[in-house]
């Protein structure tokens, strides 16, 4: 395999930045979502804007986690990106009649959930289990919901931010696949030893209870939109795809995950029955123990600022 030149890359994320003040957001085009859209498309896009902001808080714990400089730079782009991701579909809500002011959808609570977990635990995780839910989250972001959306809403402001955003998450699983492939090469002892030892974790343990409902949630939320399932397992399928050319395939999070992520998008699996337990158990959970919402998830604005 050709080596992969990470410099080049920070080259190119670099000269590809973008700003919402690039878009004209009040361009022609937001009255071609209709009336029967709207309710089921603010709750995709709402869900959206917060798995973005969710995707930008695992980058920024990446970035003092890798092993060059050149790659914690690329995390720190990727961290901001993902802000920008998330203040654009704000942006794109706004223009579609769907907040008003300034105001932020509420997460569900599974996505809640996420986001405190994140803040306590994300730090503290090793490179090994981020560099591998990352890659597997983005691709099913570009491969189903974006394509999806671009189908279902005809706004050409839309498609132009899509555009754009599809073309840092390109950016984004070159980078992911790459330092997959890289964290395959340690030896097979280490790699196992480490696995062993971050499996036993409560934080891990905890945050697997979280991933599950949150995963089945987003699936039956986007099912219900009208994507074909027949787009999730391609989207799996090029995670397994891209991920088995290289040396991750050795990692044991890359195949706990495969294997997951195909009973997810298999809804007669019957890991469904404890998955759906867990969504229903997530509705019962106190609102009074939730913690205020941690400071880098009240970064999103709507507001098309140069940066």
């Amino acid at each position: 395999m050709m080596a992969f030149d990470y410099d080049a890359m920070l080259e190119k994320i670099k000269d590809r930045q973008w700003a919402l003040a690039d878009i004209d957001w009040d361009a022609p085009g937001a009255d071609l979502v209709t009336d029967e859209q709207r309710p089921r498309l603010r709750a995709f896009m709402a869900d959206l804007v917060w798995i973005e902001n969710v995707g930008a808080r695992g980058f920024a714990a990446m970035a003092p986690k890798a092993p060059t400089d050149t790659l914690r730079q690329i995390y720190t782009y990727f961290h901001a990106e993902e802000q920008r991701h998330a203040n654009a579909e704000l942006a794109l809500m706004r223009r579609w009649g769907m907040l008003d002011g300034d105001e932020v959808p509420e997460p569900n609570i599974n996505v809640r959930l996420a986001i405190e977990w994140l803040d306590r635990c994300a730090d503290g995780l090793p490179l090994s289990i981020l560099g591998t839910v990352i890659p597997m989250l983005e691709v099913a972001l570009d491969g189903a919901l974006l394509k999806f959306l671009l189908e279902e809403v005809r706004d050409p402001v839309c498609h132009q931010v899509f555009a754009k955003i599809n073309a840092d998450e390109s950016r984004h699983l070159a980078v992911d696949f790459q330092v997959l492939d890289m964290l395959g090469h340690a030896p097979l002892r280490r790699l196992l030893i480490r696995s062993a030892g971050t499996a036993l974790r409560p934080s891990v343990l905890l945050g697997a209870l979280m991933y599950i409902p949150l995963l089945n949630r987003m699936r039956d939320n986007i099912v219900a939109m009208g994507l074909d399932e027949k787009r999730l397992y391609q989207a799996i399928n090029r995670f397994t795809g891209n991920g088995e050319r290289g040396m991750g395939t050795r990692l044991p999070t890359y195949q706990i995950l495969k294997h997951h992520a195909r009973m997810v998008v298999d809804r007669g699996h019957p890991y469904h029955h404890f998955a759906d337990f867990m969504v229903r158990a997530s509705e019962r959970y106190p609102r009074r123990l939730l913690h205020p919402t941690p400071s880098w998830a009240k970064e999103l604005t709507s507001e098309p600022v140069a940066r």
